[in-house]
């Protein structure tokens, strides 16, 4: 039997709290009709309501249009638990903890990097290691690791792998203050070690892009993106170290749920009360973990950077924003006319803070946060702007275009080779660290993410500031 779905209106529909044994409050999905159709057979929905047992939560779960089937949450999930009786769950956060996507601009135009595209990819793809298992651009050993767990894109910056200007425009200021570095284990560490400025597999990518279609000039042109012009966009988290942290701690959290008195309706949601010594350390672990994740980007944007300048002496590339879309973060909100701290889940969704919010780096004050929202291979990507709406879900928006196909199945549908021609019949240039990872990521395997942009624009979660188009893609 499915799950009760109401509308509420023309991009939300409600779960009651009546459609599960158990829920604490209604779910809020964010669909137009044909997300919905999408969706409304799915288990997936069973997760938002699932989510929506879990002690001390606020508000709703809730659910992004790009919603697709998860570990425990779904991915597309939001939830907040409050400070006093709230919980943290490895499972709203998910395995590639810190998971995220930043955006260089650049005064380029597509003419002349047209020009040179083949053999500007080709470097590219030599420069930044891609693929299962691949390896990064330095060895880190002992105090070195736990030097980049604890100090993030800080470390990067100041020891050869990024620029310190970047700080002001990385979410957190390139670092979460919180890491706990003891508490990744050994395995973890082992896993990373060689791993920093490393693209890793499944849907990371690194697309060189097309300023395709401005819809606010003013705030397109404060964020540096011009018609026609060219940007680069890297998607990619904490590779195996984040993996590794994720699973040491459901198989701690697990053991230790029943003691807490928690129940919970699927195991995959196992959790801890934020007060207690277990939640406390995942925190600290899954903060170290992204850490790694932010100074992975920068390391690679680094040598991004490299790249261009050898084939354009004299341009550079200029970071618009760093942002993730995995973590639990402990945030202040306003909510209901009550100020509170807030353990926000975001797992396949990200933050969208809107104009003036205190948590704005000083440049972004006035026009809201840059949301980066990329789209399928092959298909477009967003610039959007956090908006006022936001404070609904905790400052959230979207984070892609969400699967509808799993990739068993992607790859039934389509193999490498007829995606990669599909493709160059786009004009598209494509390189991979293994080719199967193509079939995977297939564009039908996705939702269309004009539609799930058109819907968190619609709801005033975000607004819509420019659309990319890929010129070339490099898939890990």
């Amino acid at each position: 039997m499915g799950i009760q779905v109401v509308r509420k209106d023309p991009v939300r529909c409600l779960i009651p709290e009546s459609a599960m044994d158990g829920m604490r409050v209604p779910g809020l999905l964010y669909a137009d009709g044909r997300i919905l159709s999408e969706v409304k057979d799915d288990p997936v929905l069973r997760q938002v309501a699932n989510v929506a047992c879990l002690p001390g939560i606020t508000g709703y779960s809730f659910a992004m249009p790009d919603l697709h089937w998860g570990y425990g949450f779904p991915i597309g999930g939001v939830a907040a638990f409050s400070r006093e009786g709230g919980i943290v769950s490895p499972g709203g956060v998910g395995y590639d903890i810190s998971c995220g996507v930043r955006l260089h601009v650049s005064r380029l135009e597509e003419e002349e990097v047209s020009r040179v595209l083949p053999a500007l990819l080709d470097a590219l793809f030599s420069s930044v290691p891609c693929g299962v298992g691949s390896e990064g651009l330095t060895s880190l050993k002992g105090n070195r690791l736990d030097a980049v767990l604890k100090g993030g894109a800080r470390w990067t910056a100041k020891n050869g792998f990024g620029e310190i200007a970047d700080l002001d425009r990385i979410e957190h200021g390139g670092c979460l203050d919180g890491a706990e570095p003891e508490e990744v284990s050994q395995r973890a560490k082992e896993r990373g070690k060689g791993q920093l400025g490393s693209l890793g597999s499944g849907n990371h990518f690194l697309e060189i892009q097309r300023v395709d279609e401005v819809f606010d000039p003013t705030l397109a042109q404060s964020f540096g993106l011009e018609p026609g012009g060219i940007a680069v966009m890297i998607h990619c988290g904490s590779r195996g170290l984040g993996h590794q942290v994720c699973d040491d701690h459901l198989r701690i959290l697990a053991r230790s749920v029943s003691r807490h008195g928690i129940a919970i309706p699927d195991r995959q949601l196992c959790c801890a009360p934020l007060d207690s010594g277990e939640g406390k350390a995942y925190l600290g672990a899954m903060q170290a973990a992204a850490n790694f994740a932010l100074a992975n980007r920068e390391a690679i944007g680094s040598r991004v950077r490299e790249v261009f300048s050898r084939f354009f002496p004299g341009e550079r590339l200029e970071l618009l924003y760093d942002v993730s879309h995995n973590m639990a973060l402990m945030e202040r909100h306003t909510y209901n006319g009550k100020e509170g701290l807030y353990c926000v889940h975001r797992k396949g969704a990200t933050r969208a803070l809107p104009p003036g919010h205190p948590g704005l780096p000083q440049l972004f004050a006035k026009t809201g946060q840059p949301v980066i929202i990329p789209g399928s291979m092959g298909t477009a990507s967003y610039v959007l702007a956090g908006a006022k709406g936001s404070t609904e879900c905790f400052c959230s928006t979207c984070h892609g275009a969400g699967r509808v196909m799993s990739r068993s199945a992607a790859l039934k549908s389509a193999d490498a080779g007829s995606v990669a021609a599909r493709l160059k019949e786009k004009g598209i240039l494509v390189r991979a660290g293994d080719l199967r990872t193509l079939g995977e990521e297939a564009p039908e395997a996705y939702k269309d993410v004009d539609v799930v942009v058109d819907v968190v624009e619609r709801a005033g979660l975000s607004r819509k500031v420019a659309r990319l188009r890929p010129l070339a893609v490099i898939k890990g």
